[in-house]
């Protein structure tokens, strides 16, 4: 028998066995775990990293030296309940149709119709927890979080405030764990610390699996309170509150590193809207006082209105080995865009049966792109009262909250790249980049069935 023949007949039988071996016992990439960390009434400036001048935060100003700090980062709305509802759907809260808050003697919430990022990552096999205050919905319990995917919950059902004397209602604020109340009343001062000690068994209990951790802060939501365990700000009770909540992220990144699974997993600090600044006279009881509602900043506006203070917030993400570390963005992006964000991350398509407004920042995250989002619309309850595109913003809308119905409505326009305080009005000189932006505004107030000033 010829040699050569016997080689040629066992290379053709005994490689493709044995380069095929080795590819078949790769295992596939695991998903990446996600952690979102979503302060509450948390203003732009309230943070070092974005211009406090006495609030101390190592730990949140550490993870914008390792990851991304945009500063053109939006809340889907200027206040809490539909803030979360683009947070976790990925659609304005007019297009969901939750646009507005929810209270305790509320019926329903979220439209069941909707899917929250929670649902969709358990389709991906994720563990899920919601650790905080939901605001989505709580009666009847088809509403409540571990019906919205979260396998589990701990936290408050709305916020803080919302009980006597702050808010007129008989039903009392309680903690719940999964659905039942486990705690009434509510020790409020020790809230941040027993959320971050659930959330690190959440992390340590589930490394072995890809997972997602949502976690809404109460504060500094008022009325505010912390521990004196972690010591003292020179800001005061506010500054303790958000050096609380720092200390907090600090301890969820320490669990993720000890739990070895810190390269995995993307890790977001956002907030839901501006600072409380125009604080009605009912929450001026007990000890609250005025200067315990944030750092103005430089921005115009506040919680509850559609300038820039209003929606313009800390938006912060971090994922060691896939976003690289020192990149400041003045890139337009939101919370809206966080949903086709990880579903990117965790090469997951997103359900094709309905529209979606955020956009993939993966690219951006990543620096191999400029942020995809050109615009944004601000929506105050089914208001739709500014539009930005590019550097200008365009707000045709009454002043400042509260609004009266005999104000007059103000066509504003504003250039954000070199007047971010929106002190300029350039309607006047610019009338016909104005009328064509409100042309826009009004086509998508009449999209989603919102209205317009008038």
């Amino acid at each position: 028998m010829d040699p050569d023949m016997d080689r040629r007949s066992f290379l053709q039988t005994a490689l493709p066995t044995t380069l095929a071996a080795p590819i078949l016992a790769q295992p596939a990439p695991r998903r990446p775990n996600i952690v979102f960390l979503f302060a509450d009434d948390m203003g732009y400036g309230d943070l070092q990293c974005y211009g406090h001048p006495t609030i101390r935060t190592p730990n949140l100003d550490r993870m914008a030296e390792e990851g991304i700090r945009f500063t053109s980062f939006y809340a889907a709305a200027p206040f809490c309940t539909p803030s979360r509802v683009g947070l976790l759907t990925g659609r304005y809260p007019v297009r969901a149709g939750l646009p507005n808050n929810l209270g305790p003697d509320s019926v329903n919430g979220l439209p069941l119709s909707e899917i929250t990022l929670a649902q969709h990552l358990k389709t991906a096999g994720y563990r899920t927890m919601a650790i905080g205050k939901w605001h989505l919905g709580h009666n009847p319990q088809s509403y409540l979080p571990t019906s919205r995917g979260f396998d589990s919950y701990f936290g408050l059902l709305y916020s803080n405030d919302m009980e006597p004397p702050f808010v007129k209602t008989n039903t009392p604020l309680k903690l719940y764990r999964d659905a039942e109340p486990v705690e009434f009343p509510v020790n409020q001062s020790t809230l941040t610390e027993r959320y971050t000690e659930e959330a690190t068994k959440f992390i340590r209990a589930n490394r072995t699996n890809p997972f997602f951790l949502y976690l809404p802060y109460a504060m500094p939501h008022l009325p505010v309170s912390a521990s004196s365990r972690l010591g003292k700000s020179r800001a005061g009770l506010y500054g303790d509150v958000i050096e609380t909540i720092d200390w907090s992220a600090g301890e969820i990144l320490r669990t993720l590193r000890e739990a070895g699974v810190e390269s995995n997993t993307m890790v977001a600090f956002m907030s839901d809207n501006g600072p409380w600044l125009n604080l009605p006279e009912r929450m001026l009881a007990k000890e609250n006082q005025p200067w315990h509602t944030g750092f103005k900043s430089l921005l115009r506006g506040w919680k509850g209105n559609t300038y820039e203070g209003g929606q313009r917030v800390p938006g912060i993400v971090r994922w060691p080995g896939i976003i690289p570390p020192r990149q400041t963005s003045s890139d337009i992006a939101a919370t809206l865009d966080m949903f086709p964000t990880v579903c990117a991350a965790a090469s997951l398509p997103l359900p094709s049966d309905r529209t979606y407004d955020g956009a993939n920042l993966l690219p951006t995250l990543k620096g191999q792109a400029p942020s995809p989002r050109n615009e944004f619309f601000y929506c105050r309850g089914n208001m739709a009262e500014a539009y930005r595109e590019g550097p200008w913003k365009v707000r045709y809308a009454r002043f400042e909250s509260p609004i009266k119905p005999a104000d007059p409505i103000v066509t504003e326009l504003f250039n954000l790249d070199d007047d971010p305080a929106e002190q300029y009005n350039r309607y006047d000189r610019n009338r016909a980049l104005a009328d064509k932006m409100l042309a826009r505004l009004r086509a998508f107030a009449a999209e989603h069935k919102a209205q317009t000033a008038s």
